[in-house]
């Protein structure tokens, strides 16, 4: 995990950790692809000796303009055929001719995307991995951490913070599953030539083929599948599915970090954060004040900075998702615009997925909670959170449905009347007498509101999901 971004104004935001997708890394992948094949090529003894190590010396990344590749590219729909011009001219004339034999600009697109994709399902992994052990070391330190549960964004039953940290661990850990799946079955080399033939290379091709799949350390599939996508869109599934898991913890943090909930709070030392020149803590300034979470109009606030940058990356992996889907419909042997239309957002979505599991991995690690005021929280309610535990209660007694309507009736008096569930139920004299004729006793009500006592198995959870943690991480 880095904590900087490549650069541009946006970078420190949307281009963070290591799984970049730019233009270097496109570069870098295409060029490994060229010497690969060159050495593949020798070593079919289709290209002289010594010409493979001299396209792979000349294959490096400095010297190649990638703004003039970008402006040639408009002359042939892709950056390759100038990169092989540009490459092949750094060579003498036998070792130039190793450059590109048997292969089409496709498939050093789409190696390179294979190549670029592991490199960054490797960053997104250590991210993950980071990500994780900071969530498992929430749900054991706050396992038995009471706070208010909530759903459709409203007050439910008492849940623990344990519960949901251990639910964060639960998505991150299902998250790498399906990115190692990815890592290890459905990335391949690509290498058909003009139309999945290999015809240029006469008997020689699926020697070459395998030869190049060799020295990529990328596994060689049984047929080119130059427009067969499944694997450029298994590969997008599991880096949204990443950004679902970030994106979930991410919500959450928002949510519980408003003024109003103030339960949990982003640490100062987290990612993003800016020290002071010479060390110290944050810097202080006024409208640029570089503080973390600060705001350029309003000097109290503490923004939950990376759970807000993780949103800004995972809110556009479904649409990426869905523009590579609909790439997968192309056309006969070679695609005409559906393959073209992948370049970018299969980039966007490792560089995003990549940059929301690097915030992820910080904002876990330096995640602050305040259990006190989750109990605060929790008490405020006056006791309506409980309301289904009192039912239960008093059902033996009343009646299922007649507790129920019992106990409804008390909560819509008490929060009408602001007072508590316990004064609602035994203050009102008719109530209070109806409990008596029953049987049931104040110290049962009292048993009934403690939430500690209505947990069901919060503990049990979160002890089996660090299990499971433990396990697949062993």
């Amino acid at each position: 995990m880095t904590a900087t971004g490549r650069g541009g104004l946006f970078g420190g935001l949307f281009d963070r950790g290591a799984a970049g997708a730019g233009d270097e890394e496109w570069l870098r992948a295409m060029l490994d692809t060229e010497a690969a094949l060159a050495r593949a090529l020798e070593r079919a003894g289709r290209a002289p000796t010594g010409a493979g190590a001299a396209v792979t010396e000349a294959a490096q990344p400095g010297g190649f303009d990638v703004g003039e590749l970008g402006r040639l590219a408009a002359s042939t729909g892709n950056p390759v055929p100038a990169l092989v011009r540009a490459l092949s001219a750094k060579l003498p004339a036998g070792a130039a001719a190793a450059v590109h034999q048997g292969a089409t600009s496709q498939d050093i697109l789409d190696t390179a995307v294979m190549l670029m994709a592991r490199r960054a399902l490797d960053a997104v992994a250590a991210d993950l991995a980071a990500a994780a052990a900071g969530a498992a070391a929430l749900a054991e330190a706050h396992r038995d951490t009471i706070m208010i549960g909530r759903t459709l964004l409203q007050q439910a039953v008492p849940v623990t913070f344990g519960l949901v940290a251990a639910g964060w661990l639960t998505g991150i850990d299902d998250a790498r599953r399906g990115l190692a799946r990815i890592r290890g079955e459905r990335l391949a080399v690509q290498f058909g030539g003009a139309a999945g033939t290999l015809a240029s290379l006469g008997d020689d091709g699926p020697r070459v083929r395998a030869l190049l799949a060799e020295e990529l350390g990328l596994p060689r599939p049984p047929v080119p599948w130059h427009t067969d996508r499944l694997r450029i869109l298994e590969l997008a599934a599991a880096l949204a599915g990443v950004c679902g898991a970030a994106g979930k913890v991410a919500r959450d943090v928002t949510l519980l970090a408003q003024s109003e909930v103030a339960e949990v709070r982003e640490g100062e030392g987290g990612p993003g954060g800016l020290a002071r020149p010479g060390g110290g803590g944050p810097a202080e300034g006024g409208a640029g004040d570089a503080r973390r979470g600060g705001s350029s109009a309003m000097p109290h606030k503490r923004n939950p900075v990376a759970a807000i940058v993780i949103l800004g990356c995972t809110r556009r992996a479904p649409g990426l998702l869905a523009t590579l889907a609909a790439c997968t419909e192309q056309e006969h042997q070679r695609a005409a615009g559906a393959w073209h239309a992948e370049w970018e957002p299969i980039a966007d979505l490792l560089r995003l997925t990549g940059s929301a599991a690097s915030w992820a991995a910080g904002l876990l690690a330096g995640l602050e909670v305040d259990a006190d005021r989750m109990r605060a929280n929790l008490d405020a309610a006056g006791g309506l959170p409980l309301a289904e535990s009192v039912a239960a209660a008093l059902a033996p007694a009343l009646g299922r449905l007649a507790a129920h309507d019992l106990v409804a009736e008390a909560s819509a008096a008490a929060a009408a009347s602001g007072g508590d569930l316990r004064g609602a139920l035994l203050g009102l004299p008719e109530r209070a007498a109806r409990l008596r004729d029953a049987g049931i006793t104040a110290a049962q009500i009292d048993a009934a509101l403690d939430p500690a006592g209505y947990l069901g198995s919060a503990a049990a959870f979160t002890d089996e999901a660090l299990a499971a943690h433990r396990s697949f991480y062993a």
